[in-house]
């Protein structure tokens, strides 16, 4: 049987480098739309994008959270663009054990960009809505294809939560949660 190919809406956002000065107004945006209560407080350690500031060569870099990585990369090149020099680390979104963005600032967990997906009425994820310089361009496009299942949030916590604690630990402590329901 050939698998059902269907529609489905790809988002991105686009970054515009020559138009990012470096507010962080993204920043706050999504640590204030992330906190808990919502809209309760500022912390940027909950935000899912991180302006990456490079001093020597006079660039900021919006940054959103990606895939959780176990490992870090394998290998670390370097970049020219333009006569400035960057390294891999500048353009990677993963949470990974070599550097300590994206992370959940309570629990440790990896943070992934849900493009405001749980609130429908959001035109635009709101680091693109506070962005007034337009560095952050959102697009939709509709793309057909298989169905791919997706790793969700609650698995991909568990996984780094087993990671962390190890198995046993996590059991245990789901294990006193439930008693206490």
């Amino acid at each position: 049987m050939e698998a059902e190919k269907k529609k489905r809406v790809i988002k991105n956002i686009k970054v515009d480098l020559d138009k990012c000065h470096g507010c962080r107004a993204c920043e706050v945006a999504c640590s204030i739309f992330h906190a808990s209560p919502k809209y309760g407080a500022v912390n940027p350690a909950r935000s899912r994008i991180r302006v990456i500031r490079d001093d020597l060569n006079n660039v900021f870099l919006p940054v959103r959270a990606g895939a959780y990585s176990k490992a870090e990369c394998a290998g670390r090149q370097e970049y020219i663009m333009e006569g400035r020099s960057f390294g891999e680390c500048n353009w990677c979104n993963a949470a990974c054990p070599s550097r300590d963005l994206f992370f959940e600032p309570d629990s440790g967990l990896p943070l992934r960009c849900d493009m405001c997906e749980d609130i429908p009425a959001l035109e635009k994820p709101m680091c693109v809505q506070w962005c007034k310089v337009n560095a952050l361009i959102y697009e939709e496009r509709e793309e057909e294809g298989e169905e791919t299942p997706k790793l969700e949030e609650l698995e991909t916590g568990i996984e780094a939560l087993v990671e962390k604690f190890g198995v046993q630990k996590v059991m245990d402590a789901i294990a006193r949660m439930a008693e206490k329901e």
